[in-house]
């Protein structure tokens, strides 16, 4: 996984020289038909990005059993292109793969065919619920051991990795920062009259999947009726998502809109009154710090890093019942004492990314002289 802004950041920090390498799904074709399989054939082989070169190679995906074989059939694509790349004269010091499932297995495989080092990275999901799962929970275990090191962005990411066995001292929690350069606060009148909205917004941003919780801020705004929400996102529940508005006569007031670039992301985060993250999992939910950093207070459920973020009242709301009840509640709350936008600016400000990339550097240094010993 293509963490960019991670990236960008420890470039400016350190000055290293590093480059992408993204496994995309090979499919033929770019018809809008075959929605996001389409949105695979577009991508190109190569591109460069905030100075960062990026290139795609392409792997099979199959139905049904794609997801069993999805590490090896992404390594198999992607060690051609490193070995093209070491042609070429970069010798890379160290792999930096995030997400453990498939990316992170497969950069295992690859890290052994290599003779490289290798950095493992857990965002939440990969191990809040795909490692519950047997078949990949054996290569997460196996992928896990064989990393030079590893890194959780939240403390209970790291107790979910003990608990199967890897040693404490192998692991370090590394929270994710905010680029406050991109996420910043707009103005909001005119970016809200261009989004057309009106009254009190929310926004809820994630995947279209039951674990996210939009059908709880859906049943939520139900009866709220001076209330708006826009649900940003892609996913399986989309169609069980718009049939749950549809049934509480809620169209005129509730839309689905679908993924977006940060930088037009930025603005409904920017516009909206608050972000709402009703997750059943969370890892280090990105989506907070990044509506904070808009201005925008957020409301999140009691999960994963949720209550670190979300630690002073000019942050926002946490709620420790995933129900709408709770929902409504935290929302009346938020209305009621709702925090001065530039003093939650400043909050989320605190979330740089210098202390971040310092540990990483000293993690890529250590695995380096490590491995070369």
């Amino acid at each position: 996984m293509f963490t960019e802004t991670r990236l960008r950041q420890l470039i400016a920090h350190s000055g290293i020289e590093a480059k992408v390498v993204v496994p995309v799904p090979w499919f033929p074709s770019q018809n809008p038909m075959f929605g996001g399989y389409a949105a695979y054939a577009k991508v190109p082989r190569q591109e460069w990005r905030e100075g960062i070169e990026v290139r795609y190679p392409r792997y099979p995906l199959f139905p049904k059993i794609g997801m069993s074989l999805a590490p090896w059939l992404m390594a198999q694509a992607v060690i051609p292109a490193l070995k093209r790349l070491l042609r070429e004269g970069y010798d890379f010091d160290v792999i930096d793969a995030h997400y453990f499932y498939p990316d992170g297995v497969a950069a295992a495989i690859i890290a052994q065919t290599l003779r490289k080092p290798l950095v493992i990275t857990a965002l939440g999901s990969d191990l809040n619920l795909i490692a519950r799962l047997a078949l990949p929970r054996k290569w997460i275990c196996w992928a896990a051991r064989c990393a030079d090191h590893l890194i959780t962005v939240s403390a209970e990411l790291k107790q979910l990795l003990v608990d199967i066995g890897i040693q404490p001292e192998k692991i370090t929690v590394l929270r994710n920062g905010v680029d406050a350069t991109l996420f910043r606060p707009v103005e909001r009148d005119t970016v809200r009259r261009r989004l057309d909205m009106r009254g009190f917004v929310l926004l809820s941003v994630g995947n279209l999947v039951s674990g996210k919780g939009h059908d709880q801020v859906i049943e939520a705004v139900a009866s709220m009726p001076d209330i708006e929400l826009l649900i940003i996102g892609q996913g399986p529940c989309r169609a069980q998502l718009q049939k749950l508005i549809t049934d509480h006569g809620i169209e005129n007031r509730v839309r689905i809109l679908d993924n977006m670039n940060q930088k037009k992301l930025r603005d409904y985060y920017g516009s909206a009154d608050a972000l709402v993250l009703a997750s059943a999992h969370e890892g280090w939910p990105n989506v907070l710090l990044e509506s904070m950093a808009c201005g925008t207070p957020a409301i999140a459920s009691a999960v994963g890093a949720s209550p670190t973020i979300i630690s002073a009242p000019q942050a926002g709301v946490l709620i420790q019942e995933r129900t709408p009840a709770a929902l409504r509640t935290a929302i009346h709350q938020l209305r009621g004492h709702y925090p001065d936008r530039a003093a939650t600016r400043e909050y989320a400000e605190r979330f740089s990314w210098d202390d971040i990339s310092s540990g990483l550097l000293r993690i890529f240094n250590q695995v380096i002289q490590t491995h070369a010993a």
